[in-house]
């Protein structure tokens, strides 16, 4: 009766003190923008984690990833790892981690990288997402953040570079090198000091691919890629961020070697999704297929490869079989996957007219397989 008093009590007080910080911010205007949205922030995070340190389950995930606590707070224990670690992105983590648990219960285990995104931009949701990271943290594992650079969603009063007429994301990683954003980048590594626990970082992904996003080869040379990388790496260096693991991460159906930074690159992320026959464009590729030829082109630099992004649909072949194959294979052929992120978006639309589901958890024939594959490992 008394944890339930006091989880009433929380809720009230949070809701309390976020109605009194939005009728301040409207009072103030533009002028309470960054400190009032920063104390929101903060508050929130104050009392999630008070109400965390005060309620605890014996029976939880975290205590099921337990084997994983010697990693998951140890940098350089992440980036030479001696096992391969599974993880996930799931569309719906903004609102909560329901659907990522409801994954593990299908799968039979617990995940130990649970993979978001995050936008550049003014907006609030689009500073460090602390309290999504620190929920990782807390359900026993390790964030990593896909950290994308849409220059677009600035405020042209504080950043003046994005009020220029034309494409402001022409020369935009230029931009970065050249320190225009160095506010905005400051601020998100200072939150990332202030997370404390180690994170992977996957800035710009697919900056090879000239049609999918804005910080691609369409907008910016390999060199102003690679500058705009080393710059916030090292920025973060000189903030004394030390609990990121940076992931570099292109697209293997286009050119990608005169992207590799040389130096502050932890590990190489690959996507592996088979669209199969889904869109006039795609085709059914095996999983050796899409990841083969850049393996063997990157495994030369001898640090970990992640399957950034790791799924098939199951339109125009056999989607069991491809998982097994795909799984069953690594061990052998790709020793150097340590870990591998299942795709898990119920509502993809950034790539064809009709939204696609990648989800595995109603498809038992291909969990069902997925394990078959792991046993081999064993």
């Amino acid at each position: 009766m008394k944890i339930i008093l006091y989880r009433l009590f929380l809720v009230v007080f949070s809701l309390g003190i976020g109605a009194l910080l939005f009728v301040a911010m409207i009072y103030a205007g533009d002028k309470s923008k960054g400190p009032l949205e920063d104390l929101f922030v903060k508050i929130n995070s104050a009392i999630s984690g008070f109400e965390k340190e005060m309620i605890t389950a014996e029976d939880s995930r975290a205590s099921s990833l337990k084997w994983f606590s010697r990693y998951r707070n140890n940098v350089s224990l992440l980036n030479a790892p001696d096992t391969v670690f599974f993880g996930a992105y799931d569309d719906q983590t903004i609102n909560s981690f329901k659907n990522i648990v409801t994954l593990e219960d299908s799968l039979g285990f617990q995940l130990p990288i649970i993979q978001i995104y995050s936008a550049w931009g003014s907006k609030v949701d689009q500073n460090f997402p602390l309290l999504r990271a620190e929920a990782i943290y807390d359900l026993g594992s390790v964030p990593m953040i896909t950290w994308e650079p849409w220059l677009d969603d600035f405020d042209p009063e504080e950043y003046p570079f994005a009020a220029k007429d034309g494409n402001i994301n022409e020369g935009g990683l230029k931009a970065i090198s050249q320190g225009l954003f160095d506010e905005y980048i400051d601020n998100w590594a200072l939150d990332v000091k202030e997370f404390r626990h180690p994170l992977f970082l996957r800035f710009a992904h697919e900056m090879n691919d000239p049609y999918r996003y804005p910080w691609g080869p369409q907008n910016n040379s390999p060199e102003e890629f690679k500058a705009a990388w080393n710059y916030l790496a090292d920025r973060f260096d000189s903030i004394g961020v030390s609990n990121v693991i940076w992931v570099w991460s292109p697209h293997p159906a286009y050119p990608y070697t005169d992207y590799f930074p040389e130096r502050n690159v932890d590990w190489i992320g690959i996507t592996a999704l088979n669209y199969g026959t889904v869109a006039p464009w795609s085709q059914w590729w095996t999983f050796d297929e899409t990841f083969s030829k850049c393996y063997n082109e990157l495994s030369g630099y001898n640090i970990p490869f992640m399957i950034t992004e790791f799924a098939s649909l199951g339109v125009g072949g056999d989607r069991p079989k491809w998982y097994y194959d795909a799984l069953k294979s690594v061990p052998e052929k790709y020793p150097l996957v340590h870990a591998m992120l299942f795709f898990h978006a119920a509502k993809d639309n950034t790539t064809t007219y009709k939204s696609l589901d990648w989800t595995l958890w109603n498809d038992q024939p291909t969990i069902e397989k997925i394990n078959e594959a792991l046993d081999t490992w064993k």
